[in-house]
């Protein structure tokens, strides 16, 4: 027996203030698949407060709790949701089968969005990544230039969920949205198919000012006796409690996109979870119990993958997003980075959040830059920010970096 596709995500909505909405998910399962899922609640701003999580290797089962905003799209989550679930097609017999997906979803294209604003302002920056992210357009790469006249070229590389931009009305309609929020200041608009050795070299110059400490952070503590401990994160490794799994049990301080930071850690070591809880208390912590194996269907006993495993969800959990402010000449650069999924795909809303921040402390954007880099064998995504220097009087460099970073993390 089986479900139809269709109900494969069903959403109850909360039906009164303080209530939650529940998200179920039933379907066939795949290795990363609660990583996929959980990225596409972080991008329509959602946050997960509880969670269950079981699967026999074909089939799972997920339930997640989350907290929504009055202006949530539900109808088009469980969409984008469904899009990530492995198929299933009825038999004559009406038993269902798991369609494999044997071949790798093809690169998204890439378009750039180009338009001139006779003057810039505090806040057009965010407002202009608003409705790009309302529209389901994602920002691959940013390019801002400010003349000495005070005329402001933004280049924007992006592309489209819906994949629908290479249409005259989809075009039409980004424009439109721009144009609204930009109104006369407007002064020209256009989107046009990205060239392919545009589309190709989205990796960016890295200065050598940039340090590369920012990328490895150092981290107190030493693992012993399978404990992880410091004073915001616990990681406990249990090979004893089940004779088929690893039982992995974090405490840690909650933060947006605690359990996609999670998820996407243990798709990037071809980890499945067999089944998993975690709910975020009302102190602002968070506790998970996650029974994990191996692709081959074993638990974690060699004592090197352990303790590789447990470094790396360390780092994801204290430092998800690394921030700074540096001096770049005389100028100030707000610089942000985070990994990169190995499956190419960057944290949702980094820029949103970042350019959030910056209009709240009523500071302007000069130039910006986001590109990727190989540093320590792994992919980064890394944000360039240069703030107009006159507004650097407005704000320390130390609020602007504790501004930016609550915002990225939630602690608002």
């Amino acid at each position: 027996m089986g479900i139809i596709y269709e109900d494969a995500v069903l959403i109850k909505e909360a039906e009164r203030a303080g209530e939650h909405t529940v998200i179920t998910v039933n379907c066939p399962d795949k290795t990363g698949l609660g990583c996929d899922l959980c990225r596409i609640i972080l991008l329509f701003g959602l946050s997960i407060v509880r969670g269950d999580v079981s699967t026999d290797g074909k089939w799972c089962y997920l339930v997640f709790w989350v907290v929504g905003k009055p202006t949530t799209r539900w109808n088009l989550l469980r969409k984008r949701l469904l899009e990530v679930c492995p198929k299933c097609t009825p038999s004559a017999s009406g038993i269902f089968y798991f369609i494999p997906e044997f071949q790798q979803p093809r690169p998204p294209q890439i378009f750039l969005l180009k338009f001139w604003c006779s003057y810039d302002r505090k806040g057009l920056l965010h407002d202009v990544t608003e409705v790009l992210y309302e529209l389901e357009l994602t920002i691959k790469r940013v390019k801002i230039y400010t003349a000495p006249d005070g005329r402001v070229m933004d280049l924007f590389f992006i592309t489209d969920t819906r994949e629908l931009l290479q249409t005259s009305k989809r075009r039409e309609e980004t424009i439109k949205s721009l144009k609204v929020v930009l109104g006369d200041t407007m002064m020209s608009c256009d989107i046009e198919v990205a060239a392919p050795e545009v589309a190709s070299c989205l990796q960016s110059f890295l200065p050598s000012s940039v340090s590369e400490d920012i990328f490895s952070l150092p981290l107190s503590g030493e693992l012993s006796s399978g404990v992880l401990a410091s004073d915001s994160v616990s990681i406990v490794v249990d090979n004893a409690l089940s004779p088929s799994h690893t039982l992995v049990q974090i405490f840690c301080q909650d933060h947006k996109g605690l359990i996609y930071d999670i998820m996407r850690t243990l798709k990037d070591y071809n980890i499945q979870i067999s089944y998993g809880r975690f709910f975020a208390n009302t102190k602002g912590n968070c506790e998970l119990d996650l029974f994990i194996m191996q692709t081959d269907g074993k638990k974690i006993t060699d004592t090197h993958k352990k303790n590789a495993l447990c470094s790396r969800l360390r780092m994801e959990l204290i430092h998800p997003l690394r921030v700074d402010v540096v001096s770049r000449g005389p100028d100030t650069e707000l610089l942000v980075v985070n990994p990169v999924e190995l499956s190419g795909r960057g944290r949702p809303l980094v820029f949103y959040d970042i350019t959030l921040a910056l209009k709240v402390l009523n500071i302007s954007i000069f130039s910006v830059e986001i590109g990727r880099h190989r540093i320590h064998d792994r992919e980064w995504e890394v944000y360039r920010i240069l703030i107009d220097e006159c507004d650097c009087l407005s704000a320390t460099r130390d609020e602007i970096k504790e501004c930016v970073r609550k915002k990225l993390m939630g602690w608002e």
